[in-house]
């Protein structure tokens, strides 16, 4: 069996919009309760519903992606709150037009093209090496940022070695 495999976990880092978003819910949260119980019970309801908001809210600001690489094919979860686990997108690599590091000259091309749909599975740090993937997916051409380490991009790299760029 010459089955080729990679894994790796990548976590979002938290951006200034959802330590934002986490406080304003978490104030407007108090307010309806304090306006509960001084000015009108009805306020206590406002509070419950940003309660449940909150609930389904807060575990999509905590995030990490797992890329599991297998034989040509990438997978890529989404992990919320380190609870809950969703497919994010599947990839057959073999209709990867070319995949190079974001700010490499290789894309300037590509990225004259407004319509491409763009899927963010990176940190989201400028600092680090995030690689843009040029792929048809589901009938329409779509740019996926990624994080890859050197083990993950050697295995793209062997299954699709005119189409990877390390520059």
């Amino acid at each position: 069996m010459n089955d080729t495999y990679s894994e790796l976990l990548i976590k979002k880092e938290v951006t200034a919009k959802d330590k934002m978003i986490k406080v304003l819910l978490i104030a407007l949260i108090a307010l309806m309760a304090v306006a509960g119980l001084l000015i009108t019970p009805l306020a206590f309801i406002a509070a419950i519903a940003l309660g449940i908001a909150a609930y389904f809210v807060f575990p999509n600001l905590d995030l990490e992606f797992e890329y599991v690489y297998v034989n040509g094919e990438l997978d890529i979860d989404k992990i919320m709150a380190k609870m809950k686990r969703k497919r994010a997108k599947s990839f057959e690599l073999s209709k990867m037009e070319i995949m190079a590091p974001v700010k490499s000259h290789r894309l300037d091309y590509q990225n004259q093209n407004t319509k491409m749909k763009v899927y963010d599975f990176s940190s989201g740090n400028s600092s680090h090496k995030i690689f843009a993937m040029i792929i048809s997916s589901d009938n329409e051409l779509c740019k996926v940022l990624l994080e890859p380490d050197e083990e993950l991009l050697k295995n793209i790299e062997k299954s699709c070695p005119r189409k990877v760029f390390v520059d």
